[in-house]
């Protein structure tokens, strides 16, 4: 029963305040913009190859394009479900609010671990609304050009299933970093820093040399990826390393978050607080 009123308090806080509905909707505005541009443009790119491809009039393949472009939900969106983990316990160091929370539940750890389970449930939610909108702005653009939309492909809805796991494990991966690093801008810069140019960039360049990409695909982003089936990020890439296998993409991310929060919860969640 106490992790029970523990993960309705979670939720109480979390659907109390604005800053969910407004980050949910950035979301949801940023991956179909994004998706529906992409899809648009491989749209005009298979119609005008010499346009598109220089000097080469080959056309363009269309197969496996769909996917492509629905992970755009996954590939570009996954920042938002750790934020909100991250905020989700950096919140409550700002404001000192872990004081009466503790004293409501003198558990700490029940405390933690509801913000892990809720933020597992919330980051399914983003999923399930970010992929909704990348495959209903991709597959009208791609439509628009007659190009295969793939929804009738089980295999499609597999990859949004999956997309929406991985969506759920980035959650509690946010959990843990907050609970690591307590200071809230601290937090938000390391999550923006490292997923929007760190990691972009340290995958780019793995992918130069063999030993390097057979590294790097245990990276949180590249384990993501592969935990979908598809990316955008896999456009860029330069080497031919294998990417890990869907389910140890999934074990990746949620050992990550696994780790991180047990760590927290052994070191930072058992510090004084005023």
């Amino acid at each position: 029963m106490g992790m029970l009123r523990a993960l309705g308090s979670e939720f109480q806080k979390f659907f109390t305040t604005r800053m969910w509905w407004l980050l949910t909707l950035l979301l949801v505005g940023y991956v179909a913009l994004s998706a529906g541009g992409f899809g648009a443009f491989l749209g005009w790119a298979t119609d005008n190859p010499t346009a598109a491809a220089g000097a080469s009039s080959t056309p363009l393949p269309t197969d496996g394009l769909a996917p492509l472009v629905y992970s755009f939900a996954s590939s570009i969106g996954y920042v938002f479900p750790v934020l909100f983990g991250a905020l989700a316990v950096t919140t409550e160091f700002r404001h000192k609010t872990l004081t009466p929370s503790f004293l409501v539940q003198p558990q700490r750890a029940t405390v933690l671990w509801a913000k892990y389970v809720s933020q597992l449930i919330v980051g399914a939610g983003l999923g399930v609304l970010a992929f909704a909108a990348t495959v209903g702005a991709g597959a009208g653009a791609l439509a628009a050009f007659g190009i295969d939309t793939a929804l009738d492909s089980p295999d499609t809805w597999a990859l949004i299933g999956r997309g929406v796991l991985a969506m759920a494990l980035w959650g509690t991966i946010g959990v843990g970093l907050g609970s690591l690093v307590t200071n809230q801008v601290a937090a938000i810069v390391i999550v923006i820093a490292f997923t929007q140019f760190v990691e972009p960039i340290v995958r780019l360049v793995a992918s130069l040399n063999d030993v390097t990409a057979n590294i790097g695909k245990f990276l949180p982003g590249a384990a993501s990826d592969a935990l979908v089936g598809a990316s955008f990020y896999s456009v860029a890439a330069i080497g031919s390393a294998e990417t890990l296998e869907w389910w140890q993409g999934g074990l990746v991310l949620f050992g990550i978050g696994l780790v991180t929060t047990l760590i927290g919860s052994l070191t930072t969640w058992r510090r004084d607080v005023s």
